[in-house]
């Protein structure tokens, strides 16, 4: 089941379990997004048909990432846009995370692999404010479904 962390009608986040399965296409994330998120689960000898993509311009105006857990276990937790602590989720070897809106910290439960897809170019310290995590004892673990 795919994980919408939700708060003030606002997606933070989505989560994509390495079990999930379905037949077909399907797209987590609005089309508004600047970052596209999808699932395919294709047959043998199905055929998507070579393509281009158009050149068209696009304004991003907030980075959005994708992190694929390659091994290990993470703690991301969760904030809005005024840096206020949400709730946290523990992803493990397999899941995937779209960040979208609001602030964003992990902490790592084992030695954890990931990979990050995200808009470029990198702006280098303009691109992000850093601020206090939540602590430890004030961290709420909420269940991906």
């Amino acid at each position: 089941m795919i994980t919408k962390i939700i708060h003030n009608d606002k997606i933070l986040g989505i989560i994509i379990p390495t079990e999930y399965n379905k037949d077909g296409i399907d797209f987590f994330t609005p089309d508004d997004f600047s970052q596209q998120l999808g699932y395919m689960n294709r047959p043998k000898d199905y055929v998507i048909p070579p393509h281009v993509h158009n050149l068209v311009e696009r304004k991003v105006d907030l980075t959005q990432e994708v992190l694929f857990i390659k091994s290990g276990k993470v703690r991301v937790d969760f904030y809005d846009a005024g840096c206020n602590y949400i709730e946290s989720h523990i992803l493990q070897k397999g899941d995937i995370v779209l960040l979208a809106h609001g602030g964003h910290g992990f902490k790592m439960l084992e030695p954890t692999e990931m990979i990050e897809v995200k808009q470029g170019p990198y702006c280098g310290e303009m691109d992000k404010t850093r601020f206090d995590a939540v602590s430890d004892n004030n961290v709420i673990i909420k269940q991906n479904e």
